[in-house]
């Protein structure tokens, strides 16, 4: 799908150079990419600490019981 987007040329043409990418769309695609990949990080980082576990659970023993070890 064609786009039309007015980026900062000098922001597009670092970005192209520093990952040594060959063309403006490499650069770009990667950056959404990126973008994409930190926002779902972040939103995964916000579960920490919210989830109950078992502090006494044995996954070793779990693993034995299922013969996985």
């Amino acid at each position: 799908m064609p786009t039309n987007l007015d980026i900062d040329d000098y922001l597009l043409e670092e970005a192209r150079i520093i990952d040594k990418h060959k063309t403006q769309k490499a650069a770009v695609t990667e950056a959404l990419q990126e973008y994409i990949q930190r926002r779902k990080q972040s939103e995964i980082t916000g579960v920490f600490g919210s989830i109950d576990y078992d502090e006494d659970f044995d996954y070793k023993q779990q693993r034995k019981k299922h013969g996985n070890i």
